[in-house]
C-alpha cells in the first residue's frame, strides 16, 4: 500500500462570503484548509448585514458547491426585473426611466447565504476569534506562516501552510502589506442601509402601501433617482424589505476597522425629516419602521497591479474594494473563488505560482474594469460630475442617457471564464 500524497494547506484569513466560498473551491481542488476569522463564532439569531443580489453565474456556481442545491432557491428570491425611477420629491409622483425584464438574478439575505456556505462545509475548519497578526513568506518561497492572536486568551498562534488566501475584506491588512501607498478612495457619500422585518404586519398600511406604489416587489430590483440621490428597494425572503438611501456627505471617521457604522436615535431622526422632503411617502414609512439602520461609507480603490505575490493571493473586497452599484462585491467574490480554485487544480500545488498566475491573469482585468464602472456608475445616480458629459439630471434626461443606467451594461456582464466551461 503506498503512501498518500500529502495534501497542500491552504491558509485563509477572513471568514465572510470570499473566505468560505474559497474554502469550498480549495477544498474541491484537492486541499487542506483552515479558516481564521475575528468574530467569535458564526453568525446566528439576529441576522447581521443585509441584502445582495445574486447574478446567475454566481447562483450556479454555489448551487455546485452546496450538498443541496435546491436550498440556494428556497432562501432567495427572484430579481427578474431592473428598473430606474425617477423621483419628484416636491410632488411626490415617480415615474420610469429604464426597464430591463431580463435580469435573472435572486435577492439574498447576507446572513442567510454565509449560513448556507458555512454550514455545507466540514466541520473545524474555522478558527473563530482569532485577530490575524503577520505573515512570513519562507526564503525558499515553499511555504508561508500566518500568526494569530485568540480574542479570549491573547494566546498567539502560528499555522504554518503552502498558501495565503487574503480574504479580509476593504480594509484587508493583507493588502496594506502587498501596497503600503495605495489607498481606500473615499466615494464623497454613504448609505443608509436598513431591513424592515414585516412578519405578522402583512396587512399593515405601510406594507399596502408599499407594494401599491411598487406592485413588483418580490421581483424587481427598484432604483430611485432623486436629485443628486439615489435609493434601493427590493424585496427578501420571509417578509422583509431591504432599502439604501445614498447621502453625500464629508468622510466619516471610520471606526473599530469597519465600514459600517451604528446610528443614534437623534441621527436616524434626522435622516427622517430629509427623506420625508424627498422621497415618496411610501417608501419613508418603510425607512421610519425599520428598526436599527446603519450607515455603511462608500469606498473603492484604483485597480491593483497585482493581486497576488510569492504564495499569497488576494480575494473578494481584499483584491478589489468596490462600490455596491453594480451588485457586484459578492458576485466577484463567488467567482474570485471558483476561479482561483479552477487553477489551483489544474496546475497543483507544485506548480503554485503558474496558479496563482492564471488567477491573475483571468480576474484583474475584469474586476478592474468592473471596479471603475461601479464607480461611474454610482457618480451617475448621485448627480456627481463626470468627464466630458453634464451631471445626470433624471427630470430632464433621455432616453440614451436613461439606458446607461442598466445593470446589464457592467462590462463582462453575462461573461464565463473558459476555465469554468
Amino acid at each position: 500500500m503506498t503512501d498518500q500524497k500529502k495534501k497542500p494547506k491552504a491558509v485563509i484569513v477572513g471568514g465572510s462570503i470570499a473566505g468560505v466560498s474559497c474554502a469550498h473551491t480549495l477544498i474541491l481542488a484537492g486541499w487542506d484548509v483552515v479558516v481564521v476569522e475575528k468574530s467569535y463564532a458564526a453568525p446566528t439569531g439576529s441576522p447581521t448585514g443585509a441584502g445582495l443580489g445574486l447574478d446567475p453565474l454566481a447562483l450556479k456556481l454555489i448551487q455546485s458547491w452546496i450538498k443541496e442545491p435546491e436550498l440556494l432557491n428556497k432562501a432567495t428570491l427572484p430579481l427578474t426585473i431592473d428598473q430606474n425611477d425617477a423621483i419628484d420629491g416636491e410632488k411626490k409622483v415617480k415615474w420610469t426611466l429604464t426597464r430591463d425584464e431580463d435580469f435573472n438574478c435572486r435577492a439574498a439575505h447576507w446572513a442567510d447565504l454565509h449560513a448556507l456556505l458555512y454550514n455545507a462545509l466540514p466541520p473545524n475548519l474555522f478558527l473563530w476569534g482569532h485577530h490575524f497578526l503577520s505573515f512570513t513568506v519562507s526564503s525558499d518561497k515553499g511555504s508561508v506562516k500566518v500568526k494569530a492572536t485568540a480574542h479570549q486568551t491573547n494566546e498567539i498562534i502560528e499555522i504554518v501552510g503552502d498558501l495565503l488566501v487574503a480574504a479580509d475584506g476593504c480594509l484587508s491588512s493583507i493588502r496594506q502589506s502587498f501596497v503600503p501607498d495605495h489607498k481606500l478612495r473615499y466615494s464623497g457619500y454613504c448609505a443608509w442601509r436598513g431591513v424592515l422585518d414585516f412578519s405578522g404586519n402583512e396587512n399593515s398600511e405601510t406594507i399596502i402601501g408599499i407594494r401599491k406604489a411598487y406592485p413588483e416587489l418580490g421581483k424587481c430590483l427598484y432604483f430611485g433617482l432623486g436629485s443628486g440621490s439615489h435609493t434601493v428597494l427590493y424585496e427578501l425572503l420571509n417578509q422583509r424589505l431591504n432599502w439604501i438611501w445614498y447621502v453625500h456627505q464629508p468622510e466619516p471617521d471610520l471606526k473599530r476597522n469597519s465600514m459600517t457604522t451604528k446610528a443614534g436615535s437623534y441621527v436616524i431622526q434626522n435622516m427622517h425629516k430629509e427623506a420625508e422632503k424627498v422621497w415618496l411617502p411610501e417608501f419613508v414609512r418603510v425607512i421610519k419602521e425599520t428598526r436599527d439602520p446603519f450607515i455603511n461609507a462608500i469606498y473603492d480603490t484604483e485597480p491593483l497591479e497585482q493581486i497576488y505575490r510569492d504564495n499569497v493571493v488576494l480575494v473578494g473586497d481584499a483584491a478589489h474594494p468596490t462600490t455596491p452599484h453594480a451588485l457586484r462585491s459578492t458576485n466577484m467574490s463567488v467567482l474570485d473563488a471558483a476561479v482561483l480554485g479552477q487553477c489551483l487544480q489544474k496546475w497543483g500545488a507544485e506548480n503554485l505560482q503558474s496558479a496563482l498566475e492564471e488567477y491573475q491573469s483571468i480576474r484583474l482585468p475584469v474586476v478592474s474594469k468592473q471596479v471603475l464602472h461601479a464607480r461611474r456608475m454610482g457618480r451617475i445616480k448621485q448627480g456627481l460630475v463626470l468627464p466630458n458629459r453634464p451631471s445626470f439630471d433624471p427630470k430632464t434626461a433621455n432616453s440614451e442617457e436613461c439606458q446607461e443606467l442598466q445593470q446589464r451594461l457592467m462590462p463582462f456582464f453575462s461573461d464565463v471564464p473558459a476555465i469554468l466551461l
